[in-house]
């Protein structure tokens, strides 16, 4: 109901003994009023009702009066009955049904509100003016949940006019509060009540935390809010919050927040509004870890000014920093090292031999010193500056490049002896060539003394007897090659020792029923002669049958083929030369380039393959030997080895075609990715790899250079066997470390059993070696086997039953499983059926993964990094700390009484805990350091025996 008379007096339906009147207010406006003045009369009982009204949703109504009441003391003789208040009530209905009777002019079912008073009465009136005081009061009533109600005024005896009444609810505006829309609420049926309302995030905002809230008051008031929106990245708040606006191009915005858009960096730029962050523009890039609001860097220019200074067969390269930087601050330089030899192959990357101080790739510093470099030779050497966003460049890096000769050079160390045989007085040895003879070898110089006196013997070969000697004695050898140019360094030290007389005497003994068999040999010979001819037919054709059985196939060696060539068109595809189309060159192989490019067959889908090529100038006997490698491949056909696509043989390059590995090989996937993976992932890899080795062993063949460099990885971690009988082929003249001269031929020393090693006895269970090897190569992520010793102390370790500790996390399970592989006798360790069947049986355990490997001692004691220093050579616990670079834990040592080497060399994790070191890494480097104390003590005890 309105606030004016006039209109309240339209809005009243029926009234009782009250009276309609005109009057004037207290600003001399002309109003209509309801009065009644009954006072004179006792027992009164007026009403007057209004019409009809709407709730419209409202819980709680509120209603304002405008009235004025006569001083019952101001009238002349009035009875004590005159009153100076009125009721206030109300009555529900869902519908408008009120009559003259209905409902009955009664409290109940009328509802009572409150008796209503005034706050000042008036004496007098002027009867002519009729002017008034007037009072106004506000009531509220709730809940009401009917669809209307109506309200009624009781008079009972007082003297009053009722001028205005406006009924109302309360209710909280829409508005936008932190961020959220908020619609119109009705206030709650009480005075004190909270009506809690739920917000919506404006147009691109977001909630940051937990569900908008805000509660509206009895009095129409928003409070409490909880919650909020900010607005998304791409957007900024405006126009004080209520309003998230699209960043204009040129800004951008990283993520949800209340900040303002940025100005994009110098070098990017926005393609649209609402950007989240600004892209780099052509030339310049931003690495992975470079904030959003840094701006973008290019790559450096080339090093300026190379200084090169040649010293025989070593070299300084000195340099400038590049004038551009490309806007960065961790510039570094790669060395590439070229070999030139002038011949029509021109210049080809340097072999691992060549050694770089303090690196080759990453230096911070302007300088580098190589050495190992041929004698005479021609080399160009690259210094590239690369950046953090060199990867990310589509060119090479800039590099300067100078051009070097070497000088002559004495030959370098021999790197590997061993004993041939031994007697009561004389040793024979034998040794292999230095890896870097430079020149003619003239002869060796052989020096060996057992306590301080030395000798020297020299001998055009590389063997010698040494004679002479005392029975029992151990000796320590050492030898060098000699040039024109003069001597080499000394090999490192060996210890041999002559037979001891009892030794002799059994030896003796033990020869006296070869005497006596040898006797016998001729007729036993005879014998078998008739015996293999009688059986030789029936053997043939067991033979015959065994190789048709359904379901068999045994590998056939190429090499067994009078013509190798026959070999190839049985088992690889001729592939036509047009279905073949080469992208880049991704490496290089012992024969030529490894390309990868697109094969498209006729009527087949175009796909990814490696093509292996072979380099022109080839003799018959290389092109014979690079092709017995894909009639190798093609025998084979398993998801965990490499599959052969086909050969190229009737045009130039002849190519051999694979399927791609996009992941590369093994080792330095690993590496790239160290940590990355979990070990049910490390494992799944290495049960492919035994997976593959079964099959090839179950169809006899020897793999002979099983290593993580030879497994290939795809893009599904799938990793396959590769690289078949190349470890046959290599030449003594290879460059590459990795194979070393023994026996007539090139062998991989860190992977290759010692049966191998020592007798090239070639076999599955060697294969078997080389796995345990590689699994040591995954779960320690592509570290060098043996790290940094030398290919002769690994062979003396391995000899000594010293094995490779677990890598960091490395299951115990894991580790037992690479010592079994690692058995001396091949014929105790595991066929790779076992090894796949023990891996499948971790996978379905995983908790079979969680125990680590402790520290151990005994058979098989782990090998530890020889780079750690001899005890021997320190006096007391605090110089070896010293020494370990662990001197801040010389007193916590000493308090926990470990103060003699006995005592450190048996500690414990447990022991190091207890004396406080906490931190992981120099827990891990005096546990090292303590297990080769150890390893060294049992060396020195074993010597002495």
């Amino acid at each position: 109901m309105n606030r004016k008379s006039h209109t309240f007096s339209k809005n009243v339906l029926q009234y009782f003994r009250w009276e309609e009147v005109s009057g004037y207010d207290e600003n001399m406006n002309t109003i209509r009023t309801y009065q009644v003045c009954n006072v004179f009369d006792a027992n009164q009982n007026n009403w007057v009702r209004t019409k009809y009204i709407q709730r419209r949703g409202a819980q709680r109504i509120h209603v304002e009066m405008k009235f004025s009441v006569r001083d019952c003391s101001s009238i002349p003789g009035v009875p004590g009955s005159c009153k100076e208040t009125f009721n206030l009530f109300y009555y529900e209905s869902d519908s408008d049904k009120a009559t003259k009777d209905f409902p009955p002019w009664m409290e109940n079912p009328w509802i009572k509100v409150d008796t209503i008073a005034a706050d000042e009465s008036f004496s007098q009136v002027d009867l002519g003016g009729r002017v008034m005081k007037i009072n106004t009061e506000v009531r509220s009533f709730g809940p009401i949940s009917r669809k209307g109600f109506y309200l009624a005024f009781q008079d009972y005896g007082g003297c009053m006019s009722l001028i205005a009444v406006r009924v109302f609810y309360r209710k909280c505006p829409r508005t936008i509060r932190n961020g959220a829309l908020f619609q119109e609420t009705h206030s709650g049926a009480e005075s004190t009540s909270l009506v809690l309302a739920r917000g919506e995030c404006i147009p691109n905002a977001e909630e940051v935390d937990v569900p908008i809230k805000l509660y509206c008051n009895g009095d129409g008031e928003w409070m409490v809010p909880i919650g909020r929106c900010m607005c998304k990245a791409g957007h900024e708040a405006v126009e004080n919050g209520t309003v998230c606006r699209a960043c204009p191009s040129g800004f951008f915005k990283t993520a949800q927040g209340d900040e303002k858009c940025l100005q994009c960096p110098i070098n990017s730029r926005t393609t649209n509004n609402g950007a989240t962050n600004c892209v780099c523009r052509n030339g310049y890039y931003r690495t992975d870890s470079d904030p959003l609001e840094m701006p973008c860097t290019t790559v450096p220019s080339a090093p300026q000014n190379v200084i090169s200074s040649v010293n025989e067969t070593s070299l300084m390269l000195e340099w400038n920093p590049p004038r551009e930087t490309g806007g960065r601050d961790d510039v570094v330089y790669n060395i590439i090292c070229k070999s030139c030899g002038g011949g029509r192959g021109g210049c080809t990357r340097c072999g691992d031999n060549v050694q770089f101080v303090p690196r080759q790739l990453g230096l911070t510093e302007t300088r580098v010193f190589i050495s190992d470099l041929l004698a005479h030779t021609q080399y160009t050497f690259e210094v590239q500056a690369v950046n953090g966003v060199s990867d990310q460049s589509p060119y090479s890096p800039q590099y300067a490049s100078v051009n070097i000769t070497t000088n002559q050079a004495a030959p370098s160390t021999v790197s590997i002896m061993h004993q041939v045989s031994h007697t009561i007085d004389s040793i024979t040895l034998s040794w292999s060539q230095p890896d870097q003879p430079n020149g003619v070898i003239l002869d060796y110089e052989l020096q060996y003394y057992e306590k301080h006196n030395s000798s020297i013997i020299k001998s055009q070969t590389n063997t010698a007897v040494i004679r002479g000697l005392k029975p029992g004695g151990i000796y320590v050898f050492q030898v060098r090659a000699r040039t024109v140019a003069g001597f080499g360094r000394y090999s490192g030290k060996m210890y041999f020792q002559t037979m001891t007389e009892e030794e002799y005497n059994t030896s003796i003994q033990e020869k006296l029923p070869l005497i006596i068999g040898s006797a016998a040999a001729g007729l036993v010979f005879l014998i078998a002669v008739v015996v293999i001819i009688i059986v030789s037919f029936k053997y043939y054709s067991c033979f015959l049958f065994f190789q048709v059985s359904p379901g068999m196939k045994i590998y056939i060696d190429p090499f067994t083929y009078e013509d190798p060539n026959e070999a190839v068109r049985e088992f690889a595809k001729e592939i036509d030369i047009s279905c073949v189309k080469i992208e880049q060159v991704i490496g290089a192989g012992e024969f030529g380039e490894v390309c990868s490019g697109n094969l498209k067959l006729p009527g087949k889908r175009e796909m990814f393959v490696a093509i292996k090529t072979l380099k022109t100038g080839y003799t018959e006997k290389q092109r014979r030997d690079f092709l017995s490698e894909a009639s190798i491949m093609g025998q084979f056909d398993h998801p965990n080895v490499i599959h052969l696509e086909g050969v190229v043989t009737k045009s130039s390059p002849v190519m051999i075609i694979t399927e791609f590995m996009e992941n590369g090989s093994l080792d330095s996937f690993l590496r790239q990715n160290d940590g990355q993976f979990t070990v049910i992932q490390l494992v799944g890899m290495l049960r492919g790899i035994a997976s593959g080795m079964k099959y090839l062993a179950d169809m006899n063949y020897v793999h002979r250079d099983l290593a993580a460099r030879n497994i290939l990885v795809n893009s599904n971690l799938v990793c396959k066997v590769s690289d078949f009988g190349l470890s046959r082929f290599l030449e003594d003249d290879t460059s590459d470390p990795t194979y070393t001269s023994a026996l007539g031929g090139k062998i991989p020393i860190r992977w290759t059993a010692p049966e191998a090693i020592q007798y090239r006895k070639f076999t599955s269970a060697s294969d078997v070696w080389s796995y345990g090897i590689v699994m040591w190569e995954v779960m320690s992520y592509g570290e060098r086997p043996y790290w940094d010793m030398t290919n002769q102390d690994v062979i003396n370790a391995i000899e000594q039953d010293y094995r490779l500790p677990p890598p960091m996390d490395c299951p115990s399970a894991l580790h037992q499983l690479m010592l079994d592989c690692w058995q001396k006798d091949r014929n105790n360790r595991p066929k790779f059926s076992q090894i796949v069947n023990n891996l499948d049986k971790m996978i379905r355990n995983p908790n079979s993964l969680k125990a680590m490997t402790p520290l151990s001692s005994g058979v098989h004691l782990p090998l530890l990094d020889r780079s750690v220093p001899d005890f021997s050579s320190f006096n007391t616990v605090d110089d070896w700390l010293d020494a370990i670079k662990m001197g801040q834990y010389k007193d916590n040592f000493a308090n926990g009484n470990f103060t003699s080497f006995d005592l450190v060399s048996q500690m414990t994790m447990e022991d190091v805990l207890r004396v406080g070191v906490t931190l992981a890494g120099h827990q891990k480097k005096i546990l090292n350091s303590v297990q080769m104390m150890r390893a060294q003590m049992n060396q020195i005890q074993s010597v002495e025996v």
